[in-house]
């Protein structure tokens, strides 16, 4: 079993190593990741590699955000940067996991079926370990918004635990205004959310494949939208019509996971994506005033963020 946000006081880590191998779905080359166990405090720790040669590393955080046109890039620079992180990262956060080591033999994640099943199917395989040392979270005080044109993010405290409210509005009558509210924690995440499978529209894709992008994306990892708005997969959409904006709410909880530790409060976001989640990232964690940073005391009664105390961010 797994134990997830919530429902654990202490670290944790994978309990055994396990790979996963797929395409990546804008360079098009085979790629591969395996998942280590790591040390509490290690956070989660990416490794591009080379054969045995370590390329770059870079923890999940913030800061080491580049790139978030398409996806969401840890790294600047093409030769060392690790892209496409976010389903991965979706399904660890989600899952309580604090601590890991990911070797990636490539340029970015495989994107394997276009959602985070298959890494939460991969975690669950391998198990979890908890760890020695107790769990921090970011515990929101204070309301922190952005806003970009008719988009818009905002953090908000909450007393819940870990909440999400995300609504798109596509000029596209199949999809138009859609909107999924919920706590996050590992059965949810996996009932209403991991099998989300990334989208997009047949009309852009020669324009991405011009630039290089995409070019890994088919009907096996992708739900494609007709120029009639239609959609063209056989086997149609996993969740009624409103598959598109549970993708946009997993790509919102894998790019939060890079705050570093699980937050306690509501984020939410109106035609958002990769760019807002980051920018209202860092424009929480810009402002000292408007978190703090807690440690949960374990409970076998009670769930843990409802346990949290005060602590120092040391």
């Amino acid at each position: 079993m797994v134990l997830g946000i919530g429902q654990l006081g202490f670290q944790t880590t994978i309990a055994s190593a396990v790979t996963l191998s797929g395409t990546g779905v804008h360079s098009g080359s085979e790629v591969s990741i395996t998942f280590h166990p790591a040390e509490a405090d290690s956070g989660i720790v990416f490794q591009r590699m080379n054969g045995e040669t370590v390329v770059s590393e870079y923890k999940a955080v913030s800061s080491q955000v580049g790139n978030t046109d398409l996806c969401t890039v840890l790294g600047f620079s093409p030769a060392t940067f690790i892209a496409t992180i976010e389903h991965v990262m979706a399904a660890i956060y989600s899952l309580g996991l604090d601590n890991l080591l990911i070797e990636v033999h490539g340029a970015e994640m495989p994107i394997m079926d276009g959602s985070s099943a298959p890494f939460v199917e991969a975690i669950e395989q391998a198990g979890v370990r908890a760890l020695a040392t107790k769990r921090r979270y970011i515990r929101i005080l204070k309301p922190v918004r952005i806003e970009s044109g008719a988009s818009w993010s905002e953090f908000l405290p909450y007393e819940g635990g870990m909440r999400f409210e995300v609504d798109i509005d596509f000029d596209c009558p199949l999809i138009g205004r859609q909107s999924w509210k919920g706590d996050i924690n590992p059965s949810t995440f996996k009932s209403e959310l991991s099998r989300a499978r990334t989208f997009g529209f047949m009309r852009d894709v020669e324009k991405m494949w011009a630039a290089g992008r995409g070019l890994g994306s088919s009907l096996e990892n992708s739900v494609v939208i007709s120029d009639d708005n239609t959609v063209i997969n056989v086997e149609g959409l996993r969740y009624a019509k409103d598959e598109f904006v549970r993708h946009k709410t997993l790509d919102a909880v894998g790019d939060l996971a890079l705050a570093g530790m699980p937050f306690l409060g509501c984020y939410r976001s109106y035609r958002g994506g990769h760019k807002m989640n980051a920018n209202a990232l860092k424009a929480l964690m810009s402002d000292p005033s408007a978190y703090e940073i807690v440690e949960s005391t374990p409970s076998r009664q009670r769930p843990a963020v409802r346990e949290a105390i005060a602590a120092s961010a040391q």
